[in-house]
């Protein structure tokens, strides 16, 4: 910082100071027992901020349901904090936007409504409670220029006149003196002894993208980016600027920024009222935010389609997950239960039989003389006879029940709840029947099976260990019905 600017800073020489009003309301904001009535009447003796009050109150910030008429409904309105914050942010703007003949600094003030302005709409966005405060700050960002109009009047001029725009200003700033007007601001807000809030979001609005900032300093820090939309020359780059802050500084993507924008674009005309301005939105403005609804109408139609698409991949591939899963569990030449399965399923039974006490039953089944068959005719015809010979099983049993292929030509049968001798009933059913249906026809003429078959029963007369067991004993029932002939059924 320059070494003169940085002693009248110390010093305080030369200075502003906030006026008589401005005093008592900042005594009147940090006491805590401070009264409406003391703020009505101090408020009331002046009858220009009393006339703002009165307009901020009927305008769109606050949109109340019915026309307020006098200075008591608007402080009721806006309440005690609201009251002394925008109270005192009208009376010490009424400083920074008296023009002077030797600083030319409306463009500077007209930045400071739009950036108050945007500021509060931001707080609104990411849930902040602040939002007096941040209109506050806002608008007293650049007081920093108030400073330097003062301490600097003809040089400071010539910076203002020759600057494009707020990023050539601060630049042209630097050079000059060391420091730009935000750090200058926030040594003038300590020396009016505004809050530490305050001062603090005044010396960060200037803060580079990378630096990491607390919401309120934030809102402040894109507010002013905010307000270059409608004061630079370039509105397009201004916008783009704005917006990256936005997302970098406070997360919100373009979408939000641009309801911001749209916003203020709006609310500007009567805000401008109140703080007795007049800034017209940049002939460009429309357009940009007409592009970007469009761009954001095409982005969502994208995302649903995206999303249609995502769901569809999802259904497919749960789709063909369960198919996998079905076939891991299925005998791909017959279609019934594989072994895996039946392992997993018979576990299962048994568990459940043991658990409640009802019976198990299980019936080894295999094809009589099918070697012949394969021998005979080939191992085609022995695939169509398997195949068909597993979808007959499945025909003559319940729902509940399981039939697998244990392998080659050999099934088993699971009969949950069902006791030893309606189980050996059942399979001697099958047997009958599957006997008079034809497996395949061959050369005109139909061919015809038998089987084997062992069953074994889980009760109470005959608790096995294990499933090991069980199954041993329905396998040595099984190899006694071939040993005895064959095409029988035989029950441990």
């Amino acid at each position: 910082m320059r070494t003169d600017l940085q002693r009248e800073l110390q010093h305080c020489r030369g200075l502003p100071s906030p006026p008589g009003v401005a005093l008592q309301l900042l005594r009147l904001a940090q006491d805590p027992d401070a009264m409406m009535a003391t703020a009505s009447n101090l408020i009331g003796k002046d009858p220009a901020l009393s006339a703002r009050m009165l307009r901020v109150a009927n305008s769109p910030l606050y949109a109340a349901r019915q026309r307020v008429e006098n200075l008591t409904q608007a402080l009721s309105l806006l309440g005690l904090n609201a009251t002394l914050t925008l109270a005192l942010g009208f009376t010490l703007s009424r400083q920074m936007s008296q023009p002077e003949s030797n600083c030319p600094r409306e463009r500077v003030w007209k930045r400071c409504v739009v950036a108050a302005l945007a500021a509060r709409l931001l707080g609104e966005r990411v849930g902040l409670r602040q939002l007096e405060e941040l209109m506050l700050a806002g608008l007293l960002q650049d007081i920093g220029v108030l400073a330097l109009c003062q301490l600097f009047p003809g040089e400071y001029q010539a910076l203002l006149e020759q600057a494009l725009d707020n990023t050539n200003l601060l630049l042209s700033e630097r050079e000059t003196y060391g420091a730009d007007h935000a750090e200058i601001g926030a040594l003038l807000a300590r020396h009016w002894n505004l809050p530490e809030l305050l001062t603090d979001a005044i010396g960060q609005s200037e803060a580079l993208a990378q630096v990491q900032l607390p919401p309120f300093q934030a809102c402040v820090r894109v507010s002013g980016l905010i307000a270059d939309i409608w004061m630079g020359q370039d509105t397009e780059q201004a916008h783009l600027e704005a917006q990256a802050s936005c997302m970098t500084h406070l997360s919100l993507g373009p979408d939000t920024f641009n309801g911001v924008v749209e916003d203020v674009r709006t609310m500007l005309a009567d805000v401008c009222e109140v703080f007795e301005v007049h800034i017209s939105s940049p002939s460009q403005l429309r357009a940009i935010l007409d592009d970007a609804r469009e761009l954001a109408q095409l982005r969502a139609m994208r995302d649903l389609q995206e999303a249609a698409r995502a769901r569809e991949a999802a259904e497919e591939f749960e789709g063909r997950a369960r198919r996998l899963t079905e076939e891991a569990r299925r005998d791909p030449l017959t279609g019934i239960f594989n072994r895996a399965q039946l392992e997993h399923v018979l576990g299962k039974e048994f568990e459940a039989a043991q658990r409640h006490g009802w019976p198990l039953s299980v019936a080894f089944i295999d094809l009589d003389d099918f070697k012949q068959v394969n021998d005979r005719w080939g191992h085609l015809v022995g695939d169509e006879v398997l195949r068909n010979f597993a979808q007959a099983l499945q025909v003559y049993l319940r729902g509940s029940d399981i039939v697998a292929r244990y392998g080659g030509e050999e099934f088993m049968i699971v009969l949950p709840g069902i006791d030893a001798a309606t189980s050996a009933n059942v399979v001697r059913r099958i047997l009958a029947e599957v006997g008079r249906l034809p497996m395949t026809i061959i050369d005109q003429q139909p061919l015809h099976v038998t089987f084997s078959a062992g069953v074994a029963t889980q009760d109470s007369a005959h608790a096995f260990p294990s499933i090991e067991a069980l199954l041993t004993n329905a396998d040595k029932a099984l190899y006694t019905a071939k040993r005895d002939g064959r095409n029988r059924v035989v029950s441990d």
